[in-house]
């Protein structure tokens, strides 16, 4: 299947992943949530790879990149994405989730010695402004209330992992099939919280609702299972800086979900925020010959 297909199911998915996890915000520990989700999903991915017959059977070398990227990608990244859901709005944490982008395209060059693509920074830049045009008003909203450092924190903490994921993804995809790759980090991911759960010893009450368990098989499914594999595809064919685009692509689903559900009102600004997006996003993709405007200009002066 082409990249654009593995780019539009991600977006599509993660775009509305964010409503599901309010349903799980503030009824378990966010760490319970994370464990369970990830654990169920690497059910899935593990019975696929026993049906498909994807390779399960690695060397302690490849274990120790499983391990990291479990730590990385699922126990840490989404712990603390879940931690900052609950002191920051919204809003906040999309503008802040960008920063993957930079993250990925600096920590790619450090780590694994690949050049920084230009047209990469520059769309990031531009997705990055639109996205602040669209959440403008509500960034207003809690300068008024005040920022939260913790949630801040958590967010930083979430996003620095998750690029370090990434970097550490790109390199062992190389000779990694993703269904394999992806069962066994995340179920290292979800060992690595089921041990921190046990050694602290926090309690678990099973939430009543029907929605919180609804909720949860949508984010094992199609937010891990389905999603991940699409997002995992695209960095081991177009590279974690391109791939990462998709984080600036998919609030613009979750603001047409929200459009049609929750009565959201556009505005100039919102719409030439999108519009920004998705300039970026064609920057970032190659779309626009950046290196040769940039030579020429460099050329001529």
């Amino acid at each position: 299947m082409s990249n654009a297909f593995y780019f539009i199911v991600c977006a599509l998915i993660w775009g509305t992943t964010w409503f599901a996890i309010n349903f799980q915000i503030n009824i378990v520990h966010p760490a319970y949530s994370v464990g369970l989700r990830f654990f169920i999903a690497a059910l899935i991915l593990g019975a696929i790879a026993l049906v498909k017959r994807y390779p399960l059977a690695f060397s302690w070398r490849y274990h120790r990149s499983f391990i990291a990227g479990g730590l990385f990608l699922y126990a840490l990244d989404y712990t603390m994405l879940y931690a900052a859901q609950q002191h920051i709005v919204s809003a906040l944490l999309t503008l802040m989730s960008s920063s993957v982008v930079y993250f990925n395209v600096i920590l790619r060059k450090v780590i694994l010695g690949k050049p920084m693509r230009l047209e990469v920074v520059i769309g990031a830049t531009l997705g990055f402004i639109g996205i602040a045009a669209i959440f403008l008003p509500e960034l207003k909203v809690m300068e008024q209330q005040g920022y939260i450092l913790v949630g801040i924190l958590f967010a930083l903490g979430s996003f620095t992992s998750a690029s370090v994921g990434n970097i550490l993804s790109e390199k062992v995809l190389e000779t990694v099939p993703v269904v394999s790759f992806n069962f066994y980090t995340m179920l290292y991911g979800s060992l690595f919280i089921a041990t921190s759960l046990w050694l602290t010893q926090t309690p678990l009450i099973w939430p009543e609702a029907s929605s919180f368990y609804i909720a949860l098989l949508y984010l094992s499914m199609f937010g891990s299972v389905v999603a991940f594999g699409c997002y995992m595809k695209l960095i081991q064919q177009i590279g974690s800086d391109k791939a990462a685009y998709v984080v600036l692509v998919y609030p613009l689903v979750a603001l047409l979900v929200s459009t049609l559900f929750e009565n959201y009102q556009w505005s100039v600004l919102s719409a030439l925020g999108v519009l920004l997006v998705l300039t970026g996003n064609a920057c970032a993709m190659g779309k626009f010959p950046i290196q040769r405007w940039f030579s020429s200009f460099t050329f001529n002066q």
